[in-house]
């Protein structure tokens, strides 16, 4: 079989939250406002749970067995969404995560296609407020496919949308069901922060912050001697 790590990138796949942009805190505060609401318990240990989920399934994972009906839930969702829309408004280029105004022109520049592959129905406006949506030549979300996170759907998905076979895809995940999705797809996943929580990805590090992309290439494009599951560094 061709070892994985010898087949030359093509592409590179970003999730959104927690990758390009820290909007947990959104997340956390908005769906406290509500479940404070309707009297539900919710803490930041709950939300911590929640990375990764779609809102469905982040809804689900807090209620449990309760007996809402479906146009309930509907109704949680949406005001929600309300609620995160205020939030997200607010920002701009500052919201960046650490690495990412440096690293998304050079991958361009090498003339990589670039995708956002993510558990967020707001990726497109939360990219826009960036000042970042013209990087990528596609963005996708879990609505876009029958499966959310861990399933292989949304990265299959994302490159599909920019022709470009799985194998040749790097993925920058940092959320366990982000990484097995990736892995599950067939592509190279390098995961951010926590080992606990990346630690089956192919390589592991905080953040991006002084990542270049020569850095990135050089070392997914070697055969690797150690497992899957090895943490690693980049150039540090």
């Amino acid at each position: 079989m061709t070892d994985l790590f010898s087949v030359p990138l093509r592409a590179v796949i970003f999730d959104m939250d927690g990758v390009l942009t820290d909007t947990i805190d959104y997340h956390y505060r908005t769906w406290q406002r509500l479940f404070d609401e309707e009297n539900i318990p919710f803490n930041r240990e709950q939300n911590e749970a929640l990375r990764g989920l779609s809102r469905l399934d982040s809804l689900n994972a807090v209620i449990g067995d309760r007996p809402f009906s479906d146009a309930k839930k509907q109704e949680f969702l949406d005001r929600k969404n309300q609620y995160f829309h205020e939030f997200i408004e607010q920002m701009d280029e500052t919201a960046l995560l650490p690495g990412i105004a440096h690293l998304l022109p050079e991958i361009k520049a090498a003339g990589l296609p670039m995708a956002v592959a993510s558990a967020s129905q707001n990726v497109t406006k939360v990219c826009t407020q960036l000042g970042i949506a013209d990087m990528f030549d596609a963005i996708a979300n879990v609505y876009d496919v029958p499966n959310s996170k861990p399933a292989p759907d949304v990265f299959l998905h994302a490159a599909q949308l920019i022709g470009v076979e799985p194998q040749a895809c790097l993925v920058l995940e940092d959320g366990g069901s982000g990484i097995a999705a990736a892995l599950a797809a067939g592509m190279r996943v390098l995961g951010l922060g926590s080992p606990e929580i990346v630690g089956a990805a192919h390589v592991v590090l905080p953040d991006l912050a002084g990542v270049t992309w020569t850095m990135l290439r050089d070392r997914f494009e070697t055969p690797r001697t150690m497992t899957s599951s090895a943490v690693s560094s980049v150039g540090r």
